[in-house]
């Protein structure tokens, strides 16, 4: 699957359309449905562009919130107000239309089913659309490996995939949400920005040498990354995706920017 994905990732093809549902508060997901797709692998994302009438082209990179085998590819969209993207996919697209897509892309920001390691999964905002396609392939394959997804969103109207993620939760996943600017009567869970603390006290500890993911805005994943190996977590098994928020480059949510 890997292959086919490397070999067709640079191939522009259509998409179509299948369902546009809202998933959080501005946030969309689509499920696209596309001819001769290979598969991708959990954690990879795809390139969209949209051509205006008068030729003018804009392109994003969405990660892939589906798991491999899935009967669709979906992508999670957050709506920008000045996006030149976003608004259109959000808003715009209903089953039926098309888009240009390609993909899968990326092979270092991927879990591999077959490795029973500990997995731990830290989230901010958009960030955690491809930990969506992770825990659903966990639970597709019957994997065996132990899994926690510690998740910081701002309110819990912001809180992408929550049922999902509460399905995961019934079946042993470790999640812990964390509401930086509002949170319920009652709520037990931890509140405001995470803290080096914060994230000690919710990751499996370095001694059981976990495989560590990491996505959100470049600020949220470096203070979360450098956090994780000042508690003794080795560099190498700390991956990171970042993606640009309001002082960065103009990237749509969920866009891949760097990695580590």
């Amino acid at each position: 699957m890997a292959r086919a994905a490397v070999r067709g990732r640079l191939t522009w093809r259509l998409a179509t359309v299948a369902a546009n549902a809202p998933e959080a508060r501005g946030v969309r997901r689509l499920a696209l449905r596309i001819d001769g797709w290979d598969g991708h692998l959990p954690g990879q994302h795809v390139d969209v562009r949209l051509t205006a009438p008068d030729g003018y082209q804009a392109q994003r990179s969405y990660s892939v919130a589906s798991a491999p085998g899935n009967a669709t590819v979906d992508l999670v969209v957050q709506r920008l107000d000045d996006g030149e993207v976003s608004p259109y996919l959000t808003d715009v697209l209903r089953a039926g239309d098309q888009l240009e897509l390609r993909g899968p892309i990326g092979g270092y920001f991927v879990w591999d089913a077959r490795d029973d390691a500990p997995v731990q999964l830290v989230a901010g905002g958009s960030g955690v659309v491809p930990f969506l396609s992770m825990l659903d392939h966990h639970a597709a394959t019957g994997s065996g490996a132990p899994v926690r997804l510690l998740y910081s969103a701002r309110t819990p109207a912001d809180v992408i995939g929550h049922a999902r993620l509460q399905q995961h939760e019934a079946r042993g996943i470790g999640v812990t949400i964390a509401l930086t600017r509002e949170w319920p009567p009652g709520w037990t869970g931890p509140c405001g920005r995470l803290t080096p603390q914060t994230v000690r006290d919710h990751v499996w500890p370095a001694r059981r040498e976990p495989r560590v993911f990491v996505c959100g805005t470049t600020g949220f994943a470096e203070a979360v990354a450098d956090g994780l190996v000042a508690s003794g977590h080795a560099p190498a098994a700390v991956r990171i995706e970042r993606f640009g928020d309001a002082r960065g480059a103009r990237h749509d949510p969920g866009v891949p920017t760097a990695r580590r």
